[in-house]
């Protein structure tokens, strides 16, 4: 369709002749109209040189002069409020967007003028009950801080302990020395296992027991390291036993056939039986746990004379017991120590009284602690490092606290093979008995043993405490415990830096 006056000319519609129609679609289409007379001003069919106007092209090969043109914004943006921006000095043919409305600042809650006490009619007359709380609470802040130090005074207050001007020294032993002090200390030598079934052989072995810088080294080595045969075909004879009385406490022998073995450990014991004993009194030892599996340190006292018959009937204080084995044992490692006091009327009944501490983390093969007992016919108090803090503690004054009270012994039990009256050995003595009389020290390392120190099945034991071949077992399973041992004797060893007696005088 065209538009014209007969000539031939094309005009803009309408009459419109500016150049926003020269530029337009239209106008671009007229141009290349043929206007010769021969069609009469119709537009070519067959052929046409007319191109694509700028606008369809693709922004990218646009030319300048085409009439559409992207916004330009400065460099200036602002949110707008709604996720988007808008920059308020850009120049631009599109729409500005509505300028966002400003919100009036919130009223101040601010007093214009200080309010006068004539204002606060309140203040004129103070209410009575207000006054009486405000001292009532303080009444009760005084009354809780006096009544929590009042608390803390009896509690200290009350700590059984035993004055000082009381107390005679009895040994007072630093190891300072180049030996052991024979007029003080006895060496145990002898493999019997000390009625513990241990795994260990005691003796005299400078390897086993020396003084060095000052404090007393119990060190445990293995037996392979200087008998042959220990398993299976020795035979072998401890020198300078002291235990005269029993043959087989002083030699041994290993058979494979026979499921025997020499003791697979040396180790020491001593004791100041004879020579340095207390009956009530004070004991102080500094000293510093070994490291490994199995090894069962221990300072302990026995009676010196039975008053009341055989173990266990005069009684036994351990005043600390531990374990070598590390602080995963699920049956109290060396982050535990403990006291004990075992006693009874026969073999058959034996009663125990223990308590135990330990560190959180640490354990006490790391440093030397101090361990004590104070005891007189009144209490007993065992403790680490603080008097106050005790692992064991025994009021003894009144009747139902004596010993026997306490042990709820029955009145018939099973002695071997006979049933038997159980007999009171403590009647119409002290309190304290048996408890009551002069015991002596003693220091040991211990490894292994069937007592029920080491409880079965804890911590891959590898031996059963009922089974006939229980030390055979245990060295047999020397891949297995030995890699725990040191080998630093600093760590391996039991060490007494000092130890102290006094008796009640």
């Amino acid at each position: 369709m065209q538009h014209g006056d007969g000539s031939g000319s094309v005009t803009p519609p309408n009459g419109s002749s500016n150049s926003l129609y020269r530029n337009s679609a239209a106008g671009n289409m007229m141009s290349g109209v043929d206007t010769g007379a021969g069609n009469g001003g119709a537009i070519p069919r067959t052929s046409s040189t007319q191109t694509f106007r700028a606008p369809f092209l693709s922004p990218a090969s646009r030319p300048t002069s085409s009439l559409w043109a992207p916004p330009s914004y400065s460099q200036q943006l602002m949110s707008n409020g709604n996720g988007g921006v808008y920059s308020p000095n850009a120049s631009s043919s599109a729409l500005p967007y509505p300028a966002l409305p400003k919100k009036a600042p919130l009223p101040s809650t601010r007093l214009a003028a200080p309010i006068a006490k004539s204002d606060k009619p309140w203040l004129a007359k103070p209410d009575p009950r207000a006054r009486l709380s405000w001292w009532l609470t303080l009444f009760c802040i005084f009354i809780g801080i006096g009544g929590a130090a009042v608390l803390c005074w009896q509690g200290v207050a009350s700590v059984q302990k035993i004055d000082p001007s009381r107390l005679c020294s009895v040994l007072n032993e630093d190891f300072s020395g180049s030996s052991l002090d024979e007029s003080v200390w006895n060496r145990e030598i002898e493999l019997g296992g000390f009625g513990n079934g241990e795994f260990q052989m005691t003796t005299g072995d400078s390897d086993n027991l020396y003084l060095q810088n000052s404090q007393l080294y119990i060190h445990p080595t293995l037996t392979s390291d200087k008998v042959q045969n220990v398993l299976d075909g020795g035979n072998f004879t401890l020198q300078d036993c002291t235990r005269t009385d029993n043959r087989t406490a002083c030699s041994a022998s290993s058979s494979n056939s026979r499921g025997t073995v020499i003791n697979p450990i040396q180790s020491a014991r001593i004791n100041t039986k004879g020579k340095k004993s207390i009956r009530y009194g004070k004991v102080e030892i500094k000293a510093k746990m070994p490291k490994g599996d199995w090894l069962w340190p221990a300072v302990w006292m026995l009676p010196e004379n039975n008053t009341y018959g055989a173990w266990p009937a005069s009684g036994e204080i351990d005043i600390i017991e531990a374990r070598g084995n590390g602080p995963d044992y699920p049956a109290q490692g060396s982050n535990f120590m403990r006291s004990t006091l075992n006693y009874g009327p026969i073999p058959a009944v034996i009663k125990q009284i223990f308590g135990w501490q330990s560190l959180k983390r640490s354990s006490f093969d790391k440093d030397f602690h101090i361990y004590g007992l104070e005891w007189d016919e009144q209490f007993m108090r065992f403790y680490v490092d603080s008097r106050i803090h005790a692992m064991l503690d025994l009021n003894l004054k009144a009747k139902k606290d004596s010993f026997w009270e306490r042990g709820s012994f029955p009145q018939t039990a099973q002695n071997g093979s006979a049933q038997v009256v159980v007999p009171n050995p403590y009647e119409n003595r002290p309190n304290s008995a048996p408890f009551d009389q002069p015991f002596y020290l003693i220091i040991n390392l211990a490894a292994g043993g069937t007592s029920g120190w080491f409880p079965d099945n804890k911590g891959n034991k590898p031996w059963f405490d009922g089974s006939l071949t229980a030390m055979r077992d245990f060295a047999k399973a020397q891949d297995s415990w030995l890699p725990t041992w040191p080998s630093s004797a600093e760590d391996r060893s039991f060490r007494i830096d000092y130890v102290k007696m006094w008796e009640l005088c």
